[in-house]
């Protein structure tokens, strides 16, 4: 995971995340084979708790629940892909984020994965904390700001 200038916001006020695609995501057809649009998306993720979370991260876990991909334009090598992360739906011991990924603003793929909350090391299932809620929701205070 390299995060480095990643922490900032988009216009829409996002967290956005950059992958430049390489040489290696490529298929025989010169676009990035489907399973890495996953990997950047949970990159993406990690680099966002990371940024928000900070020093307590280690305070919080959660599991890959369920995921989903909708592909608009295919990734093709040399492009530097933008990845703007939000939550869309909070439950109690579950949210939804959204990973909309585009180059020059033509968008390319939205994912969407729904994460349970868990105690961290272990699969319990426990509720959101709210210091997580809140630190996960600054994107969207300083959209609206």
């Amino acid at each position: 995971m390299h995060c480095g200038r990643q922490r900032r916001l988009s216009i829409s006020g996002m967290y956005r995340h950059e992958v430049r695609v390489r040489y290696g995501d490529c298929d025989m057809q010169k676009v990035v084979f489907n399973a890495h649009y996953l990997a950047y998306s949970d990159d993406a993720v990690m680099c966002w708790f990371s940024a928000r979370l900070g020093d307590r991260m280690h305070e919080f876990d959660c599991m890959l629940k369920t995921v989903n991909i909708v592909w608009h334009r295919p990734l093709r090598l040399g492009d530097t892909a933008q990845l703007d992360c939000t939550v869309k739906r909070w439950g109690n011991s579950s949210f939804d984020v959204l990973i909309s990924g585009q180059v020059d603003g033509e968008p390319s793929f939205d994912t969407t994965i729904v994460y349970v909350s868990t105690t961290p090391g272990a699969p319990q299932v426990v509720p959101v904390p709210d210091w997580v809620r809140a630190a996960l929701r600054q994107d969207e205070q300083l959209a609206t700001a």
